[in-house]
């Protein structure tokens, strides 16, 4: 991190500097010398701090290169025993520590800068220049004021050389001396100020502290004191900087020390510190503030909210918080890279900022997450219109560079008291109904209330179990067989996920597969389904069993994305598994949402030799004209139709329908859910090629079914 970028006007040398290098790294310690020395500058060296305190009590030293965290002694310890001994040095703090705390701690112990580890050597030469500079500058000023008393002409020279501004007010508060530097620095001829008073360059927000100084402590104090204020240049726009003044009382010794006519004025100098604020207020607002969107982040907005609520207590008004989640950025990040997605927040954010009021707190809570608060409101009408306005303004598309995308977002909120009571509470509850929207279609906003609790409690809790699982390899592929009806031997089997669960036992898709859809963890899911399915069943492909053709399931998300057939056919390869023994499972609805697009992405995958089947056929559109469009090689039966077959083949008359359209369409039929004998013969019947369920054996591990392709050989007595 670099503070300082400012050089002091008047250059000196720096030849007889000394700078001591502190730091209990000897490689750190060798490569700073190294690089010093070959400037030309005098360098010594201190392993740790409590050498470093010995080589600045019994050592000339100008400027100290100091680390923070040592082992023996801390830098902040380095400093505060420069300070006790009042050891005149600077000190540039290199260190790898960059939180505020410390770079603000430093600062305030007298640091004259800060540069972060690994240093840019450039920029540390430059630094280290600069505050030789400062120091040999101040040195010689000392040493000019030395000889005051035997020069006016030196005097002058000393004052009008200075870095900062020096000036004398008389006991109204007018000056009647300064030099050159206020020009250089505010832009006034001295002659522009003399006999002005100080409101002229004071900043008015500032005027009121200054009357303070420059009026009621004027006597008071005994020697120098200091404080900041702003100061206004010579420019239209009224700019202000801002300056260390400090103040030194010019007195009538011959006077009583309680005769009011003691103070003849004041004597001063103002230290542009403006750099030096800029960077503190930079870091203040980087450890409260978004740096992508500017916007409040998490930290900031919980302290709004705390004082929102307590307010609220006092003049008996609600509290509203809105959690907003974008809806379909993860496609648009994926597709169009992480600058495209940095640039669509940025939009979102000045979008979002439109729909607010000044009272309202809008902040990036994370990823594509927002957080909106609305202080004081009397009804949930409010919180409801707030809503309806930030999901139509993010409806209207965005342009990024060539590309126009949409998207639109989910939005829970909560309501104090009932949503809520403290700022966790509040967060929370509104994070859950945001879920709720996302779980009924997305694109909406809804109201927290008391029966999500319960619920949403268990599924935040399996949420995190399930994050969890996925980094701990929990989660395990069974497999379904897929049988011959004519033969009854397998030939292909349905990859389908279990979780085996430290405490829970084996858990089913049925408890876990909603929330992975709804919390974007089914993508991951998938993706590790298909490469293990593929490592395993590839196995079985080289070791006698070629004909075998493993079925996967995709969900919505992952077909949906502009990259999947890429990100699919690039999975086969890397596995090396045959495209011709893979049949991907999509369900009508997945199809049916974009049907061109889909069209053209599984006309690439047939090409390649992938099948495609429809499952759950029957259950979705009753249109089927798009059979005909896409390059469709099987359909399976919902499981509900075929439980519905028993003795006669009236009541099977939705299987028959299937069947016989798949026969006129040439395309492959498997029936889901077989369960018994009679089941299996009807559909045999009906000329029905494949079949799942029950009655051939449920899904389970890659061993299990080895055991069944290949049994162990009986043995034969003699």
């Amino acid at each position: 991190m670099k503070i300082r970028k400012t050089k002091p006007d008047t250059q000196v040398s720096t030849e007889k500097a000394r700078i001591l290098i502190v730091d209990d790294e000897y490689r750190m310690l060798a490569s700073l010398q190294e690089l010093l020395s070959n400037e030309g500058y005098h360098t010594d060296t201190a392993l740790g701090g409590v050498s470093a305190c010995e080589r600045l009590t019994d050592s000339d030293v100008d400027l100290v290169l100091l680390d923070l965290n040592m082992g023996d002694m801390s830098g902040h310890e380095v400093m505060s025993f420069i300070a006790e001994n009042e050891i005149d040095v600077a000190t540039v703090v290199v260190s790898g520590e960059s939180s505020f705390s410390h770079v603000s701690k430093a600062l305030r112990r007298g640091a004259y800068d800060y540069i972060k580890k690994p240093y840019d050597p450039e920029e540390l030469l430059n630094t280290v220049n600069n505050a030789l500079q400062k120091v040999m500058l101040e040195k010689a000023h000392a040493a000019m004021q030395i000889r005051l008393k035997k020069s006016e002409e030196l005097h002058r020279y000393i004052v009008n050389s200075s870095p900062d501004v020096v000036f004398m007010l008389d006991k109204q508060g007018c000056f009647t001396f300064l030099n050159k530097k206020v020009q250089a620095l505010l832009g006034y001829n001295k002659a522009d100020l003399i006999g002005k008073h100080y409101h002229t360059i004071v900043d008015p927000a500032d005027r009121e502290r200054a009357n303070y100084i420059f009026t009621e402590q004027v006597g008071r104090q005994t020697g120098a004191w200091s404080s900041e204020l702003r100061l206004r240049m010579r420019k239209e726009t009224h700019e202000s900087r801002h300056f260390e003044i400090t103040f030194f009382p010019i007195e009538n010794s011959a006077t009583a020390k309680s005769s009011p006519d003691r103070i003849l004025g004041t004597y001063g100098t103002a230290r542009d510190i403006t750099e030096r604020k800029e960077a503190e207020e930079f870091i203040n607002f980087q450890a409260y503030h978004d740096l992508l969107t500017r916007l409040p982040n998490r930290a900031l907005f919980k302290d709004r909210l705390n004082l929102a609520l307590a307010q609220s207590k006092r003049n008996g008004k609600h509290v509203a918080v809105m959690f907003l989640d974008l809806d379909r950025f993860k496609i648009v990040n994926d597709t169009l890279g992480h600058a495209m997605g940095d640039r669509l927040l940025q939009s979102v954010a000045l979008r979002l900022e439109s729909c607010v009021r000044k009272c309202d707190t809008l902040s990036r809570f994370g990823g594509d997450e927002f957080t909106l608060l609305l202080p004081a409101i009397t009804a949930s009408e409010d919180a409801r219109t707030i809503a309806k306005k930030v999901i139509n303004v993010l409806k209207e598309p965005f342009k990024l560079g060539d590309h126009e995308v949409f998207v639109g977002v989910s939005i829970g909120i909560a309501i104090s008291p009932v949503g809520g009571e403290t700022v966790e509470q509040l967060i929370q509850n509104a994070d859950v109904a945001m879920y709720h929207v996302k779980g009924r279609g997305k694109d909406g906003y809804k109201f927290f209330s008391n029966s999500m609790s319960v619920t949403d409690s268990n599924r935040l809790n399996l949420e995190r179990d399930i994050r969890l699982a996925i980094e701990r390899n929990e989660f395990k592929v069974f497999y379904q067989p897929k049988v011959c009806s004519q033969t009854e031997k397998i030939i292909g089997v349905e990859a389908l996920v279990r979780w085996q669960h430290p405490e829970r036992g084996l858990v089913y898709p049925g408890d876990f597969i909603p929330l992975a859809e709804e919390t974007r963890l089914m993508s991951d899911l998938n993706d590790w389904v298909l490469q293990t399915a593929c490592t395993e069943v590839g196995s079985w492909l080289k070791n006698g069993h070629p004909e075998i053709r493993l079925s996967v399931n995709f969900s919505p998300l992952q077909v949906e994305h502009p990259k999947y057939v890429e990100r699919l056919l690039s999975s086969l390869k890397t596995s090396r598994f045959p495209a011709q023994n893979l049949e991907i499972e999509l369900t009508e609805d997945v199809i049916m949402k974009d049907l061109e697009r889909m069209t053209k992405k599984l006309n690439k995958l047939a090409e390649h030799g992938v099948s495609i089947a429809i499952d759950d056929f029957g259950t979705g559109y009753s249109s089927l004209n798009y059979l005909s469009k896409l390059p469709i090689h099987t359909l399976k039966v919902d499981q509900s139709f075929v439980r519905e077959i028993e003795n006669t083949k009236d009541e099977a008359c939705i299987v028959n329908a299937i069947v016989s359209m798949a026969h006129g369409l040439k395309l492959n039929i498997v029936a889901e859910g077989v369960e018994t004998r009679v089941q299996l013969e009807y559909l045999k019947s009906l000329g029905c090629q494949e079949m799942q369920g029950f009655y051939f054996g449920r899904a389970v591990s890659a061993e299990q079914i080895m055991t069944r392709l290949n049994p162990p050989a009986r043995s034969i007595a003699i």
